[in-house]
């Protein structure tokens, strides 16, 4: 996931761009696309994936309410985004960094995309050196940590984007996640939401 702006401070973005509505699944744009906007999560999820010739998926990021994405070093896409579920951005080209005016964006942008890049490590870091569990244990604690109620998660994105997300068949996410729920550690209330019962458990998954 990416950093987020302060919902205080989505006016501006909203102000220089243009308000777009995808529906669920829709590509927002494809990889190998002009590079040429920056996007700014209104409603909604979005997920930044790659596909590969022998039909495997693996996806980078999801990006939440008031998350920016579509930054890119050069000048294309080096992935998809595609909308989890019904999806509101705002869509705007990217600013001229000289212009006094933009100084504020342009610095919420540059910290968008540092962290962005500390997101992209960690998560490489995660796919190779944790186990089934320890992975979906980080991935609870980070929607935790995005959550308004730490506790109380709604998974916007199915479960087989999060076995992509994960480096995982969706069949280990479903039993690790029924591992949890045995463990005490959380309670299923649907498919797409869950409550944690013991936050220190499931931290203590990965120490």
């Amino acid at each position: 996931m990416s950093g987020a702006l302060p919902r205080h401070s989505d006016q501006a973005p909203r102000a220089l761009g243009t308000v777009r509505h995808f529906a669920r699944h829709q590509t927002i744009f494809a990889e190998g696309d002009s590079a040429l906007h920056v996007m700014l999560v209104i409603h909604g999820m979005v997920r930044s994936c790659r596909n590969f010739s022998d039909g495997r998926r693996f996806i980078g990021a999801f990006y939440a309410s008031g998350d920016l994405f579509g930054l890119e070093r050069n000048e294309a896409h080096i992935s998809s985004a595609e909308a989890v579920c019904d999806t509101t951005i705002v869509h705007y080209p990217a600013p001229d960094w000289r212009a006094p005016v933009q100084d504020d964006l342009c610095t919420r942008i540059f910290n968008a995309m540092m962290k962005s890049i500390e997101q992209t490590s960690g998560h490489a870091q995660l796919l190779g050196r944790l186990s089934a569990l320890e992975k979906l244990a980080a991935f609870l604690l980070e929607c935790s940590a995005r959550s308004k109620i730490p506790n109380l998660l709604t998974l916007d994105m199915p479960r087989q984007d999060i076995a992509d997300y994960l480096g995982l068949t969706v069949e280990t996410v479903s039993r690790g996640l029924a591992q949890l729920r045995r463990d005490g550690t959380i309670a299923l209330l649907s498919a797409r939401q869950l409550r944690i019962l013991n936050l220190p458990a499931l931290r203590g998954i990965n120490d």
